[in-house]
């Protein structure tokens, strides 16, 4: 367990002030969450089923905003402005989002799969430049090689570990500043879980990772700071290697250890 030390003088990609989600007006699924999150860091939000994991990612992109139901309160500062005051398309492109199960659109190719993105958002691009983007994009999930030959054929075509390695690559065309994951390798075999931990720890040269993950050992291995999350609190938020060998708090301690979650 690698643990990256972060330069003091570094300022926080995002800062969490205060954030609450609600569903319904009586409930919060996300209660008051406060946290600074670093560039070029890998930050797994670890908790049992339904303690806000998910919820709490969401909120950083306005994706519940899509919910007429959700409301978010506090604020989420983006390299220092308030995302609330951003167009939220604008959000979406610098704060990328990758999901459980491998989402490629069906009915498009390989090629196209990859400039969803763009063409969702109505940004015109030359064919040069769009050569260059699926082939950068590709080549930095490590999927070039295994698809140049076959860039027409559909998403669906590919591995179920390709596929999420292509809705990566799709993420990364748009050239975000972070990259929120679901879950990515929750429906993936253990070849493909290993393949996408590789390149997380290589994107994060480049991208902030924020990644849900129930995998315990998967957050020991590639994270440097770790969130435990309870009924929507924000227990505890510390360096990977501290919370693991030495928790400062009892419950983090007992989901750590399986007595519960």
């Amino acid at each position: 367990m690698e643990n990256m030390i972060i330069d003091k003088k570094a300022k926080p990609i995002l800062k969490l002030n205060d954030v609450s989600v609600s569903y319904s007006p009586e409930k919060k699924a996300v209660k008051n969450v406060s946290a600074d999150i670093y560039p070029n860091t890998i930050t797994a939000i670890m908790g049992p089923s339904g303690c806000g994991k998910s919820t709490l990612l969401r909120a950083i992109n306005r994706i519940h905003e899509l919910y007429p139901n959700i409301s978010t309160t506090g604020d989420i500062l983006l390299k220092g402005e308030s995302v609330f005051g951003m167009n939220p398309m604008d959000v979406r492109r610098m704060v990328g989002m990758v999901f459980q199960s491998p989402n490629p659109f069906p009915t498009m190719s390989i090629y196209d799969n990859v400039l969803a993105g763009y063409n969702l958002n109505g940004i015109k691009l030359n064919k040069k430049r769009k050569d260059e983007l699926v082939e950068e994009s590709l080549n930095a999930v490590a999927l070039w090689d295994e698809v140049k030959d076959v860039m027409n054929k559909r998403g669906s075509f590919l591995s179920g570990g390709q596929q999420q390695r292509l809705c990566i690559a799709r993420t990364l065309a748009l050239q975000p500043e972070v990259i929120l994951m679901d879950e990515p390798t929750s429906a993936l075999d253990p070849i493909s879980t290993n393949k996408i931990e590789e390149l997380l720890l290589q994107l994060k040269e480049k991208f902030t990772i924020i990644i849900v993950t129930h995998n315990i050992s998967q957050a020991a291995r590639i994270s440097d700071k770790s969130m435990f999350m309870f009924l929507g609190d924000l227990v505890e938020f510390d360096d990977t290697k501290q919370m693991f060998t030495k928790p400062r708090n009892r419950k983090t301690e007992e989901y750590l250890t399986g007595v519960f979650g």
